[in-house]
């Protein structure tokens, strides 16, 4: 008998960020305006990168690739997350499930080594300008990219691999609203003490050779900055590197707090809080982050919005 209640649930309920009635319908219009912007954002940030030939160097390319990797982290969460806001059983089946914490976990993963390699670029770019076109070319810039989704798709792979071996039969009630992890552990029949500990390993390596890659780097870019003696070339140097830290420090304090900081334990609520910051919040503020403090950018987009309205007034 017992053996047959493991395999009984396969389908589980998210219980989702409120279950007030009155609250529902505000926060699906909240959170669709959210998601659009973030889409518009994102995906309008790609499409000025592909369009213009001035943007196809490193840097843009890689912004690009964050701006989908965020598209995808965003999109893998907040469409599920609406239809639950207008939905009676928030029901979500143990495929979809694995498949949404698969997409929003290599995204996330991606992203990680995304940010680390526009910090090496960054350092190529300040400390070495002469070698820039050597020490960060475009070949060696698509191989970054590629190498960064190859290793954020595998890694993740690895834990949907042993999410395979739990059962669930105690509950199938999920206390958030997507298919996190952690709470996917609480309702399991079996022992997840073996994923708890890969899951672990996973994101100390992960995120320590990343931050690491990005602190090493930014030490290396601050001593070269203030060793420029014009205080423009300061400023101007600094430009390009602060608009890349604030994004790495929102990113990286919040999955530090949530995956790596050992004995930190949070309350569901303020679990949930944290989760919504780097699912939702954190795609939508990136392009805004990155668009709004590049001339080169703002540029290239105050020329495309007049040559449309100059075509539609004659």
């Amino acid at each position: 008998m017992a053996e047959e209640n493991k395999t009984l649930v396969t389908e589980f309920v998210l219980t989702g960020l409120t279950d007030l009635p009155e609250l529902q319908i505000p926060l699906f219009l909240v959170f669709l305006m959210i998601y659009l912007t973030t889409m518009i954002g994102n995906v309008g940030l790609i499409v000025l990168v592909c369009m213009n030939s001035h943007l196809h160097i490193p840097m843009y390319i890689f912004l690009s690739n964050l701006a989908f990797s965020d598209a995808m982290t965003s999109s893998s969460v907040t469409p599920k997350m609406m239809v639950n806001f207008l939905s009676k059983n928030k029901i979500i089946t143990l495929l979809e499930c694995m498949t949404q914490f698969y997409f929003f976990g290599s995204s996330a993963s991606t992203e990680c080594f995304l940010l680390a390699a526009m910090a090496y670029d960054r350092y190529a770019a300040i400390c070495h300008p002469l070698l820039y076109p050597v020490k960060m070319s475009n070949r060696l810039c698509r191989q970054l990219v590629i190498a960064s989704y190859t290793l954020g798709f595998l890694n993740l792979m690895i834990h949907v691999v042993l999410l395979v071996r739990l059962t669930f039969c105690k509950s199938n009630i999920i206390h958030h609203f997507f298919c996190e992890i952690s709470p996917l552990f609480r309702i399991s029949c079996t022992d997840p003490s073996l994923n708890s500990l890969v899951a672990f390993i996973c994101s100390v390596i992960l995120q320590s050779f990343t931050l690491m890659t990005i602190l090493v780097s930014y030490t290396y870019v601050l001593l070269a900055i203030l060793g420029i003696k014009s205080e423009q070339g300061r400023s101007k140097a600094f430009s390009t590197c602060s608009a890349h830290l604030f994004s790495v420090s929102l990113f990286y304090g919040t999955l530090l707090i949530m995956y790596v900081l050992p004995g930190f334990d949070v309350a569901n609520n303020q679990n949930m809080m944290y989760s919504l910051f780097y699912t939702v919040i954190i795609p939508l503020l990136n392009p805004f982050i990155y668009s709004l403090r590049n001339k080169e950018v703002l540029g290239i987009l105050r020329k495309i919005i007049i040559k449309k309205n100059k075509d539609i007034n004659e």
